[in-house]
């Protein structure tokens, strides 16, 4: 059966995925009350979990020290109630492989290397080797959506990453290019990004460390 997350733990969940982001922003990852979101924050960082904080006009949560150890604790034991460990570590090994092609084609999209330059920016001046990074991404898309329905069929909170991907992906084809790799919007990389984030996560994970 899927398991729904508690709201708190979703709170907590989208500050460590997004990175950085305001309280709109974490209230609407996961479709939460906006009003409920920021009670949960300010009691957070009462707690010392996550701390708000400001620069060049923008504000936003990130997650302490602390705050990321209490987040992998709950997560820790949502997986273990769900009794399906097993199957998002298999889903995490065959994400590994595709991991190292997102990441090949996210340089590829941003460098197309010369004879003279191997780190050449890529001025997308080449619709050849563009298509080919447009190509690679597709064939990541079609192997995402079995991981992604595999995943949300064990939480629920992992439902969407698939979609999101082949959203971005059918812009980015459309010759909206920043929807390849730029960090501000919902990009390929972005997605990408962040399911991973959410997997290491869950699995108690050093991204640091993975082979």
């Amino acid at each position: 059966m899927t398991r729904d997350s508690t709201h708190g733990l979703l709170v907590l969940h989208a500050v460590r995925i997004t990175g950085f982001a305001d309280t709109p922003v974490i209230a609407h990852r996961y479709g939460l009350d906006a009003a409920t979101t920021k009670e949960v924050l300010r009691d957070a960082e009462t707690r010392g979990w996550v701390e708000h904080t400001s620069f060049a006009g923008t504000g936003g949560w990130s997650l302490t020290e602390p705050g990321r150890a209490e987040n992998e604790r709950r997560l820790a034991a949502e997986l273990t109630l769900t009794g399906a460990a097993d199957e998002v570590r298999e889903v995490y090994r065959k994400f590994l492989p595709l991991n190292a092609l997102l990441l090949q084609a996210c340089t590829d999209w941003q460098l197309r290397p010369t004879a003279d330059d191997r780190l050449a920016a890529n001025d997308h001046s080449d619709p050849t080797w563009d298509a080919g990074v447009l190509h690679e991404l597709a064939c990541i898309d079609r192997a995402l959506t079995p991981l992604a329905d595999r995943l949300g069929r064990v939480l629920t909170r992992f439902r969407g990453y698939d979609t999101r991907f082949t959203t971005a992906l059918a812009r980015a084809r459309a010759g909206e290019g920043a929807w390849v790799d730029r960090t501000d919007v919902d990009s390929c990389h972005r997605v990408w990004f962040e399911l991973h984030e959410d997997l290491i996560a869950t699995l108690g994970l050093d991204r640091h460390a993975e082979p």
